[in-house]
């Protein structure tokens, strides 16, 4: 018997999924019954552990030498909900377990995994392993001890205690809140997603740590139709904690959110483009140095001597106002746990403060290779996935300056209310960002909104040319891609702004 078996007998495993349109449109009290499982059998998601069985794995794992060995163990359980034109299109409840195995040797790494756990299947996954990470160099493994990590998620109330209809009944909500905003709102599409996670890891370094994770993740898009434009709105709710979050920020003011961008982008003209002087908003514009810093600055990529961060240690990179963080343990956050995915304690790592490059975002492998501190941010998808270094909740660190005194002493440029997707070339820093919603402007005053505004640059261009920063600091929910894998985030800034970022535009000269 495997510990899922535990605490949901495998015969009561359910994964329930239904598609399409109007055949298929369910009621909510079908839904509920899709989606009922009785809290007796889902009362614990944590993995139950047997410490000889993973003393065993680790020192199987290094019979072919290593300097390190690594089990993790995983399951999941997960709902789905999505609706569109006021119809539940889809539910989905999930569940889902495995192990990986992970041994070290050098700057060789050996990974497998099993989607069963039993000791069989672990052996054959540390045999693995071992085999791909095979070297001379032997270091015995210690005996595991578990550990107790601080803990920064609080829960009041819990996932598995909420009725499904709770769960419809937010999204329905949200959706006549999206509706009722304004006629010119068309449709409404949300998805709902929550998940707990259970995770164990064992290391040969003696560590045994293991927490249980809720998430959740609520989307709401409105489309508005005009005269001359139609508009994708959109906002985004997310936060490792229980239900309550929807006591702090209602469904019907995300969809409200959603609604009135749709609604301001409906007079949207055509952007100019050039060099202009760009006011970002505080929240989810944090996204551009994110992607355009923050992965330049993770190890993997220092470690193989590449990024435009390589070798500047100490070295001044950005404006003298400019201090940049990645904190794992911001209450309740999306980008926060108790600890990593290789089980180190999450930190408030400072990576430049004031200007000047102090730090670099870590996992066990990099910081070996480094020969630097392990700053918590060894992160993975899944026990199918081994860690990288990857980024928590990444931010600009609140400034000085009153928000509406960086607009009015712009004369001209772009605000930038909010950014949608983007991309960057870790290696050379170079970006590219599409704005969502966006405005000129003239005069120290938001005027016309504008719509095709792309922002173009180099990543220490952007941080050496900011010249104010606000006292506005806020967050917003995301999920970053990198190396085939997936992770939860959250990015932040106060209001800033940029002097001379190259706008792309749509707007034809003449």
């Amino acid at each position: 018997m495997s510990w899922m078996d535990e605490f949901i007998p495998r015969r009561k495993f359910l994964e329930l999924s239904f598609k399409g349109g109007l055949a298929l449109a369910a009621t909510p009290a079908l839904l509920s019954q899709l989606l009922s499982c009785r809290g007796s059998e889902i009362s614990q998601v944590k993995p139950s552990i047997d410490p000889q069985l993973l003393q065993q794995t680790i020192a199987y794992a290094l019979r072919n030498g290593g300097d390190f060995a690594e089990v993790y163990l995983e399951n999941r359980i997960s709902r789905r909900i999505v609706m569109e034109e006021s119809k539940f299109k889809s539910a989905v409840f999930g569940i889902s377990q495995g192990a990986g195995v992970r041994v070290i040797s050098g700057n060789k790494t050996g990974y497998a995994y099993t989607e069963e756990i039993n000791e069989a299947n672990l052996r054959r996954a540390a045999e693995i392993a071992s085999t791909i990470a095979r070297g001379s160099k032997k270091v015995p493994p210690q005996n595991i001890k578990e550990t107790t990590r601080e803990s920064f998620i609080t829960v009041e109330v819990p996932l598995q205690e909420i009725a499904d209809k709770k769960r419809l009944e937010v999204i329905q909500r949200a959706n006549q809140a999206g509706l009722d905003y304004d006629p010119r709102i068309k449709m409404v599409f949300i998805s709902y997603y929550d998940e707990i996670r259970g995770r164990v890891i064992a290391n040969s370094e003696g560590l045994l740590v293991q927490d249980e994770l809720p998430l959740l993740f609520f989307i709401v898009q409105t489309l508005a139709v005009g005269d001359k434009n139609r508009h994708l709105g959109r906002e985004r709710l997310s936060r490792h904690s229980g239900f309550e979050m929807f006591d702090e920020v209602s469904p019907e003011e995300v969809a409200r959110r959603a609604a009135r961008e749709s609604i301001a982008m409906l007079e949207a003209e055509e952007c100019p483009a050039g060099q202009m002087d760009v006011v970002i908003q505080n929240g989810w514009g944090g996204v551009l140095v994110h992607e355009a810093v923050g992965h330049p600055l993770e190890a993997d990529n220092i470690a193989k001597k590449i990024g435009a961060f390589t070798g500047k240690l100490g070295q001044k990179v950005a404006a003298d106002i400019f201090t940049m963080v990645d904190d794992g343990t911001l209450p309740n956050r999306r980008g926060t746990t108790n600890f990593d995915d290789e089980g180190t304690q999450m930190q408030r790592n400072v990576l430049i403060r004031n200007g000047v490059l102090e730090k670099y975002m870590t996992d066990i492998l990099s910081a070996k290779q480094l020969q630097m501190e392990r700053t918590g941010n060894g992160r993975r998808q899944s026990f199918r996935h081994f860690p990288i270094p990857r980024m928590t909740n990444t931010f600009i660190d609140k400034g000085q300056d009153k928000p509406e005194d960086i607009l009015a002493s712009t004369k001209k440029g772009l605000y930038v209310q909010s950014l949608s997707g983007g991309s960057v070339n870790p290696i050379t820093g170079i970006f590219n960002f599409t704005c969502r919603e966006a405005y000129l402007i003239e005069n120290g005053h938001k005027t016309k909104p504008v719509k095709g505004a792309t922002l173009i640059g180099s990543c220490l261009d952007i941080i050496q040319n900011i010249d104010a920063i606000g006292d506005d600091l806020d967050f917003g929910p995301g999920i970053c891609g990198k190396g085939g894998q997936s992770a939860e985030v959250s990015a932040g800034q106060p209001t800033v702004r940029i002097r001379g970022i190259n706008v792309g535009g749509t707007k034809a000269r003449g």
